[in-house]
């Protein structure tokens, strides 16, 4: 009776130890290879922040980087005319361009219609009983 459990579970092992392969194989390539270029981005970020860049940090404070101090990697940020603070490298968010200052909240609520609001449409067809008032 050994023998036979022993005989028949010799086929199953390949099917067995293919179905783990392949899940670690999408787990690398949908999770763990994604993360790794996102840290490896983020380091390069840190790395090139320079004083005078328009910066957001972790915290969601934005300012602008006014010395960096490389000994003990950290920098000072002026966060309103005359406030300063120091924060850590690592405390660097993401660095603020012009694209992000020029940001128009009309192509945000714009609709396919192109009329903005969405789907609140007050075309005189869909008046309710309140705006009818």
């Amino acid at each position: 009776m050994v023998q036979f459990l022993a005989q028949s579970s010799g086929g199953g092992s390949y099917a067995g130890l293919l179905i783990p392969v392949l899940l670690l194989g999408v787990f690398y390539f949908l999770l763990i290879r994604p993360q790794q270029r996102r840290a490896k981005e983020q380091q390069a970020l840190i790395r090139s922040v320079e004083e005078g860049d328009e910066i957001v940090m972790t915290s969601g404070i934005i300012g602008t980087i006014v010395e960096i101090d490389d000994d003990d990697d950290t920098l000072t940020v002026e966060i309103a005319p005359g406030t300063q603070i120091r924060i850590l490298r690592a405390g660097v968010g993401r660095r603020l361009t012009a694209d992000d200052e020029d940001y128009d909240d009309e192509d945000y609520d714009e609709d396919e219609d192109g009329d903005e609001g969405g789907e609140h449409d007050t075309s005189d067809e869909q008046q309710g009983p309140i705006q009818q008032l």
